[in-house]
């Protein structure tokens, strides 16, 4: 989480919402990124996404079995769908997003009968940092 963490402060410095993951297999990261909508003009250029595209690059591989996604915030729908459509192993993520999150709030992309693929899914790493990056990002915009 403590990458995850740092692609979010470099989110941040950049003007993108602080969000930041990486994606390790066998203990190795893979690869990593943060938000980019803006920069890239592209609402899909979320942190997992990102992510994900860079995973399946360097595996060279559309399915990342075996990997696990480090994310400082819930995912949302379409994150989660991507998780699910990666075959994602594990999924840690930082803060809940009962807004726009997917996974424990909303959507509930995991627990649909339609979701072919259900990552095992664990909350709270890291969640008070990842809060707090969120909370600073949008105090200093308002």
């Amino acid at each position: 989480m403590p990458r995850a963490l740092a692609q979010a402060r470099a989110a941040a410095a950049a003007g993108e919402v602080p969000i930041g993951a990486v994606v390790v297999k066998d203990g190795a990261v893979v690869a990593e990124a943060h938000n980019a909508p803006r920069a890239r003009h592209d609402p899909t250029a979320h942190a997992e996404i990102l992510a994900i595209r860079r995973a399946a690059e360097t595996l060279q591989d559309e399915r990342l079995a075996g990997c696990e996604l480090w994310v400082t915030l819930e995912p949302c729908a379409m994150c989660a769908g991507a998780i699910a459509h990666a075959r994602i192993a594990r999924l840690y993520y930082a803060a809940a997003d009962p807004k726009g999150g997917a996974v424990e709030h909303g959507a509930r992309v995991f627990d649909q009968p339609q979701c072919l693929h259900r990552p095992e899914v664990y909350t709270g790493i890291g969640e008070e940092d990842a809060a707090g990056l969120l909370r600073e990002f949008f105090r200093e915009r308002r």
